[in-house]
């Protein structure tokens, strides 16, 4: 399965770094490959360093104006010519998403998604990654959207929130009939 990872290019400690590692990893061993923004630095490189020591694939879709801090030896490296473009190919060749911690980026990323999603345009299983709690006040903000009307389906319809890795991938291998 392509898994699309949306999550930080910073440098952030253990707390992100274990289960970001743990995370890749997980994707290897299974098989899977990593569809994420082909960035060498941060997170996206603990990831990446995590499926590809595990024998997973890479494929990384990265931007013109971050080229050069695209990850050498990658499977695949497309370069996209805005950040619009490459959300669109991270998308596109993503069979499930699932967002870990991030900024802003990582938050945008997120809502496309999820709108697609709302609005049926996609049946791609989505998964946030609640590492250390970090998506607590935007899980607390969905119900509140939820419960207010200002979703059309169900928030589970939408998005499962995962409190560790193995938990993230198990549900996206069921989801999609595997394992």
């Amino acid at each position: 399965m392509n898994i699309c990872v949306f999550l930080s290019a910073a440098d952030l400690d253990e707390r992100y770094t274990g289960p970001a590692k743990e995370f890749g990893g997980l994707l290897g061993k299974g098989g899977h490959t990593l569809v994420w923004g082909g960035s060498d630095t941060g997170l996206m490189k603990v990831v990446a360093d995590g499926v590809q020591e595990s024998g997973g694939r890479l494929l990384g879709v990265s931007v013109d104006f971050l080229a050069a801090k695209a990850r050498a030896g990658a499977d695949e490296m497309v370069i996209a010519k805005d950040l619009a473009e490459r959300k669109r190919l991270l998308l596109e060749k993503a069979d499930a998403v699932v967002i870990m911690v991030g900024g802003t980026g990582t938050l945008d990323e997120a809502t496309e998604i999820l709108e697609l999603k709302k609005h049926g345009h996609t049946d791609k299983p989505v998964v946030l990654l609640n590492t250390a709690g970090f998506y607590d006040g935007l899980r607390e903000q969905f119900r509140r959207m939820e419960d207010e009307g200002f979703l059309p389906r169900p928030l589970t319809e939408l998005v499962f929130f995962a409190e560790e890795p193995v938990g993230a991938l198990a549900y996206l291998e069921e989801s999609r009939g595997i394992a």
